[in-house]
């Protein structure tokens, strides 16, 4: 039931204040006006990059179910790239508000959605190509940039 563990995590974000500093909850990364929930994360490619593709066909699937599930609850998602946001924030050195500086330098779009005067994202992170996979969801009050 990993899909219904993650829809109970989002509940919990999105029930949560948000917290004066930054700082780490039992799922993720905090701060002013921000939840991040790490909410499934791949093994590393070091020794094994051949697994690539497959893991992130994985990680996308399990992307799209729950954003199936999540755009039954509260319409059809909205997907919003972040190549600009990280263009703006490398390039020209604009200062993105969190969580949406951190978000672009590793989450290429986001499925979102507008609930109850917040946002709540679903992205697919990695760093690197020998990095891990790691499907995120955010809870924020701060609109996209």
């Amino acid at each position: 039931m990993t899909l219904a563990r993650h829809l109970a995590t989002i509940d919990l974000l999105r029930a949560r204040p948000f917290p004066a500093e930054p700082g780490r909850s039992d799922v993720g990364p905090s701060g002013p006006g921000f939840h991040m929930a790490e909410l499934s994360t791949s093994e590393d490619f070091w020794e094994d990059g051949s697994r690539w593709e497959l893991v992130e066909e994985q990680y996308e699937a399990e992307r799209e179910a729950l954003a199936l599930l999540l755009s039954e609850r509260w319409g059809e998602a909205q997907v919003f790239s972040l190549a600009s946001v990280f263009a703006r924030s490398f390039d020209g050195g604009e200062e993105i508000p969190e969580p949406w500086g951190t978000l672009s330098n590793s989450v290429p779009d986001v499925h979102l959605w507008r609930v109850d005067g917040r946002w709540v994202l679903l992205g697919l992170s990695q760093w690197d190509t020998e990095l891990p996979f790691q499907l995120l969801a955010v809870v924020t009050e701060t609109d996209p940039p």
